[in-house]
């Protein structure tokens, strides 16, 4: 009877035993579980700021190609930038030949010719058919 009781003794220690390892173990799994859970919040709401901070970044991006699009239109052609170019040039080459006649004190420089004006000859249908 004393082994009975001695394996009564025994199973119950094991049995506290036990009930406290369950115990910890479901703290560590409540404990894991609520970490689990913080950590999807975080991942959650760090995806969020990130769709958020990237559609931002896209706005961004487009609005700026579209300034460049609006700034390619009003840019001239580089052909047309250079022949402005050269015209100044020529203008600033020869306006000291053409001062004084610009200021009225001389005649037209030598090797230019001064253009008659002539006044045009423009008929009007309406006119002609009244006559």
């Amino acid at each position: 009877m004393s082994s009975y009781l001695a394996q009564e003794v025994h199973l119950a220690r094991r049995h506290e035993e036990i009930l406290s390892q369950r115990s910890e173990l479901l703290q560590q799994m409540e404990t894991y579980l609520g970490d689990k859970k913080t950590k999807k919040t975080w991942q959650t709401q760090a995806a969020d700021a990130a769709r958020k901070r990237n559609a931002a970044l896209l706005n961004d991006i487009e609005a700026a190609e579209k300034k460049l699009q609006e700034r390619v239109y009003l840019l001239p052609h580089p052909d047309t930038v250079k022949l402005e170019t050269l015209y100044w040039a020529s203008i600033k080459e020869s306006l000291p030949k053409w001062e004084q006649f610009l200021l009225g004190r001389a005649e037209v420089p030598i090797g230019f010719t001064k253009m008659k004006t002539t006044k045009p000859n423009i008929s009007y249908p309406e006119e002609d058919s009244q006559k």
